[in-house]
């Protein structure tokens, strides 16, 4: 108990220093919340279950979707009990964080290829998506999603998670003949996103989150040189994407709260790419109009804190991903109030929050720990956040 007080000083004090308010300023009563968590779940044994049934035809979708409903009004209860103040449905009705939604957009369409995505070691299966058609927004099957969430969220924030827009150009295919360039495209995509935002407010969400991994991606100088052999340059990819955030949230009602979630990669406990977020800190805190990042630091691959240096809006929160989905191995509480302190050195405590690195099951797998292990990881980001802000 000694050493937490002592490291709770010099945070602390330079927070008193600022407004004299430790208390008032500590709380935090809107998303993104002091403890948090970007969204996926580890897919339980009944959901894995009903999948396998539904593919081989043995049940119907109506029975799946009783299954789904029931884990997901069970996990949600789970998270309740751990002490999140968000809820999420774990992305249990999804094979994928990204394509799921990007594929029932119109003009969309997904399909199998001839190859996954190589990850380190191992590559995800070959489903992929392309743009066939003039991109809108209608009746999408997750809006209905997230009213069943809502319904059992009870008085927790139910929390969505979706794709960015910059995923659809960074991982899917533009068939020829149907946009110009990509500014066309963009512009299409971005009143999509804006029909998107306005539907999901209009069925009661005020806590969205886009998940991206074009922004990790240009950290990595690997992954840059195989921009540029696709003939992007990453600086270009910079400005497109910045723009594309800007005009997609372009309307976003004042009320609600949109995140976003810069991943280097999740699947099978595996990763794509390595890097600090310098080379693109200041097109992300300086110019998308996002009201918080889930920054993935649990490990040495994210570089240092240096990067929040260009946080420049005190508006901004910054999540701080200290414990990794990728083990079930528990981190030292006393670690991450020190790593805590550390990022308080560039951001101020009171714009601080934290989470896991990344969900647990970016993709219907799953990465290598136990559902026991994922709630003790969830727990844990409780437990420190309660001991750092009170």
């Amino acid at each position: 108990m000694h050493w937490r007080v002592a490291w709770g000083f010099s945070a602390r004090q330079r927070l008193q220093e600022g407004d004299g308010k430790v208390g008032e300023t500590l709380k935090r009563q809107e998303p993104p919340f002091r403890a948090d968590q970007v969204g996926s779940l580890l897919r339980t044994a009944a959901i894995k279950e009903a999948r396998a049934k539904r593919a081989a035809g043995e049940i119907s979708a109506e029975q799946l979707r009783e299954v789904e409903d029931r884990e997901i009004a069970r996990i949600v209860a789970k998270q309740k009990e751990v002490g999140l103040t968000a809820v999420t449905d774990g992305e249990f009705r999804r094979a994928w964080w990204h394509f799921d939604f990007l594929e029932n957009l119109v003009g969309v369409e997904g399909y199998e290829g001839s190859d996954g995505i190589q990850f380190a070691g191992v590559a995800t299966n070959p489903h992929k998506i392309r743009v066939v058609g003039k991109i809108d927004f209608q009746d999408h099957p997750m809006l209905r999603h997230f009213t069943y969430l809502k319904s059992v969220a009870g008085d927790h924030v139910p929390k969505m998670t979706i794709p960015s827009p910059n995923m659809l150009h960074f991982r899917g295919e533009i068939t020829p003949g149907i946009y110009p360039d990509d500014e066309a495209l963009f512009e299409d995509l971005g009143r999509a996103y804006q029909k998107a935002i306005r539907a999901f407010y209009d069925a009661g969400c005020r806590y969205l989150q886009l998940d991206d991994t074009a922004w990790a991606m240009l950290c990595s100088e690997e992954q840059r040189q195989m921009m540029r052999a696709k003939g992007w340059d990453p600086e270009w990819l910079k400005r497109l994407y910045a723009r594309s955030i800007q005009q997609a949230l372009a309307g976003k009602p004042a009320d609600m709260r949109i995140t976003m979630h810069i991943c280097r990669g999740n699947f099978r406990s595996t990763w794509l790419a390595s890097g600090g977020y310098e080379p693109v800190a200041p097109n992300l805190f300086q110019e998308l109009p996002v009201d918080g990042f889930f920054l993935e630091y649990d490990s040495e691959r994210a570089g240092g804190f240096e990067p929040l240096r260009h946080v420049q809006r005190k508006d901004l929160q910054i999540v701080l991903g200290l414990v990794t989905t990728k083990s079930g191995t528990l981190e030292d509480p006393d670690l991450l109030r020190r790593r805590i302190d550390e990022a308080s050195r560039y951001v101020p405590l009171e714009q601080l929050c934290l989470s896991p690195q990344c969900g647990f099951a970016s993709t219907e797998e799953g990465n290598l720990l136990t559902e026991e292990e994922q709630w003790a990881k969830l727990r844990l980001v409780v437990d420190v956040a309660r001991s750092v802000w009170g």
